[in-house]
C-alpha cells in the first residue's frame, strides 16, 4: 500500500473507531488523571475494558501490565493507552492474516455466511471490486433466496464490478443454485466464485442445517470446495458476535472472518475479544459503507485506532 494510501485508509480507520476510541480513551483520562494507580482504580480499568467488549481475559491481562511497576504513581494516560495499544496488538497480530487466493483452485470458492444485516452481501460486493482490481475473473452466486432484495443487490454489484451473477427468483432452492453456480465457474474456468448465502440465526436449526446442505452439494461438483468460509460479523451485535463464530465454525467450517460497521458502535473490542477466544483468522474489516472501507486488517493500526493513537506516520 502506497503512502497516500495508508495515510487515507488509516484516517477512515480511526475516525470509524472514533466512538470505540472516545469511549475508552475518555474513560481512561478520566480515571487516571484523578489519582495514583492503586488496586481500585485498575480495578475499574479492567471493568472499563470489560464494557468495551475487549472480553475478561483480555481486559484482566491489559490491567494486570498497566498496573505493572507502577503502583501507587501517579500515571498519563498517554502511558496508559501506549500499554493498551501494546497489548492489544499481542491479542491480534497472530489472527491478522490476508485472505490467500490458492491460484490452483479453479474456481477459488468462497462461501459467505453471518446472520441477516451483518452486511454479507456489501461484503461479498465489495470483495468482488477488489478481485476485480487484480484482474481476476469472477462469478457470484445469489445464494441468499430468501430475500429478493439481497438477489438484486447481488446484480447491481455484479454490473458495477463486471463480476457475473447467478441468480434465480425468490424462494428457489439455494443449494442447487450453488450446484449450478459452480459448475458454470468450472465451465468459464473462473478464478474466484463467491456465494452468498441466507441470512440465518445462529439458533435456528433448519437453516443452519440447509447451510450444511449447501456445502455437500458444493463437494459433489468439488470436493476441496468450498476453499474459504467467511464469516461476516456486525460489530454492533458486541458480545453477540461470539456465539455466532461458535455456531457458524461448527456448522460451515468458518475459515476466517470479516468484521463490518466498526464505525456504527462504541463495541469495537468485540474484535480483541474474538480473536482471544476463537483466534480465527480475521482477514477484512469494514469502517463505512464505500469500496474503500472494506481493506485488509492489520493488527497494530488497529490497536492504535482503539487506544486513540495516531498511527499514520509510523
Amino acid at each position: 500500500m502506497n503512502d497516500t494510501l495508508k495515510q487515507s485508509w488509516w484516517q477512515r480507520l480511526s475516525g470509524g473507531l472514533t466512538r470505540t476510541s472516545a469511549s475508552l480513551g475518555g474513560a481512561i483520562s478520566d480515571l487516571v488523571s484523578k489519582r495514583k494507580l492503586d488496586a481500585a482504580t485498575i480495578e475499574e480499568l479492567e471493568e472499563l475494558l470489560i464494557r468495551a467488549d475487549l472480553g475478561m481475559d483480555v481486559s484482566a491481562r491489559i490491567a494486570a501490565a498497566i498496573g505493572e511497576g507502577r503502583y501507587d504513581k501517579q500515571v498519563s494516560d498517554t502511558e496508559v493507552k501506549t500499554i493498551l495499544a501494546s497489548e492489544v496488538e499481542k491479542v491480534l497480530a497472530p489472527v491478522a492474516k490476508p485472505l490467500a487466493i490458492d491460484g490452483s483452485a479453479k474456481p477459488f470458492v468462497i462461501l459467505v455466511v453471518g446472520v441477516n444485516g451483518s452486511g454479507k452481501t456489501t461484503t461479498i460486493g465489495k470483495l468482488a471490486a477488489r478481485f476485480r482490481t487484480e484482474g481476476r475473473n469472477v462469478m457470484l452466486a445469489a445464494g441468499d433466496t430468501f430475500r429478493a432484495a439481497a438477489i438484486d443487490q447481488l446484480k447491481i454489484w455484479g454490473q458495477r464490478t463486471g463480476a457475473t451473477v447467478i441468480a434465480r427468483e425468490q424462494g428457489s432452492d439455494a443449494a442447487s443454485l450453488a450446484f449450478e453456480a459452480l459448475t458454470a465457474a468450472k465451465n468459464e474456468a473462473a478464478d474466484i466464485l463467491i456465494v452468498d448465502t441466507a441470512g440465518r440465526l445462529q439458533n435456528r436449526t433448519e437453516l443452519m442445517s440447509e447451510l450444511a446442505k449447501l456445502v455437500r452439494v458444493m463437494k459433489k461438483v468439488d470436493a476441496s470446495a468450498p476453499h474459504a468460509v467467511l464469516l461476516v460479523l456486525d460489530a454492533t451485535v458486541g458480545q453477540n458476535a461470539l456465539s455466532q463464530a461458535t455456531e457458524f465454525t461448527r456448522i460451515a467450517g468458518v475459515t476466517g472472518l470479516v468484521m463490518t460497521k466498526l464505525d456504527g458502535t462504541a463495541r469495537g473490542g468485540i474484535l480483541v475479544a474474538l480473536a482471544a477466544k476463537h483466534k480465527l483468522p480475521v482477514h477484512f474489516i469494514g469502517v463505512g459503507e464505500g469500496v474503500e472501507d472494506l481493506a485488509p486488517f492489520a493488527a497494530q493500526d488497529f490497536a492504535n485506532a482503539i487506544a486513540g493513537i495516531d498511527s499514520a506516520s509510523s
